[in-house]
């Protein structure tokens, strides 16, 4: 923690949505709803010393939206559309918009004969990401043959630490849009974005179940095929012979059938509510009742942008221990590994196997594919890849901290040595030596960060670990 006092009213204490193991005092929580007003607090922060963490909805879980004992900024409240572009598809937001606020800005500006216009991809498993926050994590979605979030990106604003507001394009202080596009807010604050939208299609979900070993054959087939989206949802039982292996297998491909007079078939908040009960209690029945769900629902039709949002609950950690589910506080942590799509049989099979000794609980997993990123400066998508995401319960406890980090570490290991990577900030577990093998250009992004900052105004609790075990090295 940084050492300057905290006001005479104390620290504003925070923590992120989805872990709730990021309890953090800083200083101040500040919400500027325009230019005028962040330009004025990052000059006064700068003048007295201080320093500044960018938040969005506090999704995050390795502590990049955090700074203790400092100034944390809420850019929600910059939410405007301020540009679209409908000849060209490109929409121009302020960086704090949501992306159920995005998709229905530029739908409701679009003209009745004009091209239907929709993002590429956004993060699954929620809604309420910002936009900004997705930039600055390089995000991805479910896209058969997509690169992270940089490739949709035109143009954005970044505020500078000296008070200067820049374009960053690939034309335009290149540098600069690598390094904050995957930059976890370290060069400074993405105000605007300029996303380059695509043509929105109907879309049909096609389903099946699949074992793990034809998986890699499977993705490429579907996308011969011409599907655009798709994922593997793994079945969960550690007691059973699928584990990791079996799973459902969900793509969309084009169609011109038209839209269901009534909305498609989806689960409620009670229906998602209950199936993460049985996670937490039967896995068995939760992988059933998952797999006929989704089976039930092959051959419906979707639109290729809203086919992408998904509810959420925020508070799923005490609703479920109020269930009677657990006996003692605990959540979800997220890792997502990354490896050669012709390896991703063996290394779920591997991962089964450690997972079952670690005694770890997996309550959720999936697999997608990315495409590789050549544009950013560190990027997590080296070649191209199979994403494994598992959500594993975690008790909040000295104890379960303990073996968290052990199963993370230990999945990471097995990435890594399969010629893959793990994404960098869902979690502090890595070590100097993980990120050395995963993210070999981490010296120059420090670098880069003290040239482009070297007051280093923008920190992280994220920042600030690394950094240290960098230099200790």
């Amino acid at each position: 923690m940084n050492a300057r006092a905290f006001p005479a009213g104390g620290a504003t204490w925070l923590n992120d949505i989805h872990s709730g193991l990021n309890r953090t005092p800083v200083r101040r929580l500040a919400a500027p709803e325009s230019m005028e007003a962040l330009h004025s607090l990052l000059r006064e922060t700068r003048d007295a010393g201080g320093f500044i963490a960018s938040s969005g909805c506090r999704h995050a879980m390795g502590g990049q939206q955090f700074l203790a004992g400092e100034t944390v900024l809420d850019l929600r409240g910059l939410n405007r559309i301020l540009d679209f572009d409908e000849d060209r598809g490109r929409l121009r937001a302020e960086a704090g918009i949501q992306w159920p606020e995005l998709i229905a800005g530029y739908r409701a500006r679009t003209s009745p004969d004009a091209q239907p216009w929709g993002i590429a991809q956004k993060q699954t498993g929620a809604d309420t990401f910002t936009l900004g926050g997705s930039l600055s994590a390089n995000g991805h979605g479910r896209g058969l043959t997509l690169a992270p979030f940089i490739q949709d990106v035109a143009e954005f604003s970044l505020l500078r630490a000296d008070g200067s507001l820049v374009r960053c394009s690939r034309t335009e202080n290149s540098e600069l849009f690598g390094l904050a596009i995957g930059g976890y807010g370290l060069f400074g604050i993405i105000t605007d974005v300029t996303l380059q939208l695509v043509l929105r299609r109907r879309l049909e979900r096609v389903v099946e179940i699949r074992d793990a070993e034809t998986l890699p054959a499977a993705f490429e087939q579907r996308i011969r095929e011409g599907f655009l989206y798709g994922d593997f949802q793994f079945s969960i039982d550690e007691t059973s012979e699928g584990f990791l292996r079996t799973g459902v297998f969900s793509c969309y491909r084009p169609t011109d059938r038209p839209l269901p007079a009534r909305p498609a078939r989806e689960l409620e908040e009670a229906n998602w509510l209950q199936l993460l009960y049985l996670a937490y209690t039967d896995r068995a029945r939760a992988y059933e009742q998952y797999a006929d769900y989704y089976l039930s629902t092959s051959g419906q039709v979707y639109e290729s942008d809203t086919h992408q949002l998904g509810p959420y609950l925020p508070d799923y950690a005490a609703r479920i221990q109020q269930m009677g589910a657990t006996h003692s506080p605990s959540s979800l942590l997220i890792s997502e590994l990354y490896v050669p799509r012709d390896l991703l049989p063996a290394f779920l099979q591997d991962a089964a196997v450690f997972l079952r000794e670690t005694g770890m609980t997996v309550i959720y997993g999936t697999v997608r594919l990315i495409e590789k990123d050549a544009e950013s400066f560190l990027p997590w998508a080296r070649e191209k890849y199979a994403c494994v995401i598992f959500n594993l319960q975690v008790d909040h406890s000295p104890v379960g901290m303990d073996r968290a980090r052990q199963a993370f570490t230990g999945l990471i290991d097995r990435a890594l040595a399969r010629g893959g990577n793990y994404f960098l900030t869902y979690h502090r577990f890595a070590s100097a030596a993980q990120l050395q093998n995963g993210y070999p250009r981490f010296g120059q992004f420090l670098a880069r960060k003290k040239h482009h900052d070297p007051g280093e105004l923008f920190q992280s609790d994220w920042y600030r670990h690394y950094r240290r075990e960098w230099n200790a090295e």
